[in-house]
């Protein structure tokens, strides 16, 4: 069943193109920032383990905590991708998002910081969540 779900999303987002003028009003982004999130949502528990087996086969495991959450764009709330935090259990349950935001260093080099929040929604007031680190920055390719 969630394979179906997963399936018929992606769908979605690929037709969104097609049918994402409705009375002049591009929804395209709409659909594209909730299905990657729900899409995240359902694929965490998986891409997690995957992720915590593939670091202890290359012998660099993770010993605390760890958990996949989306990546939020910090002053839009749009999900752009998915980490995985690592951390004590109580921080990490605590960690919701991981904020980025973009900088620019001497005109020359781009700096993307990521931060785990306890919030997807990053417009309303970001709170870092300490003792958290990102373990990894997945991709996922729509």
């Amino acid at each position: 069943m969630r394979r179906k779900i997963i399936l018929v999303l992606l769908i979605l987002l690929l037709l969104t193109p097609v049918f994402a003028r409705a009375g002049g009003i591009d929804i395209g982004p709409i659909v594209k920032i909730y299905g990657i999130g729900y899409l995240i949502n359902q694929i965490a528990g998986p891409l997690n383990d995957f992720i915590n087996k593939v670091t202890l086969n290359n012998n660099v495991p993770v010993n605390e905590a760890t958990k996949v959450v989306p990546i939020v764009s910090f002053g839009t709330g749009a999900y752009i991708g998915t980490a995985q935090v690592a951390g004590p259990k109580g921080k990490v349950d605590e960690v919701k998002a991981v904020a980025q935001i973009e900088a620019e260093y001497q005109k020359d080099i781009r700096i993307k910081i990521l931060v785990p929040v306890s919030t997807t929604n990053p417009v309303a007031g970001v709170k870092r969540v300490t003792g958290v680190g990102v373990s990894a920055v997945i991709d996922i390719k729509v």
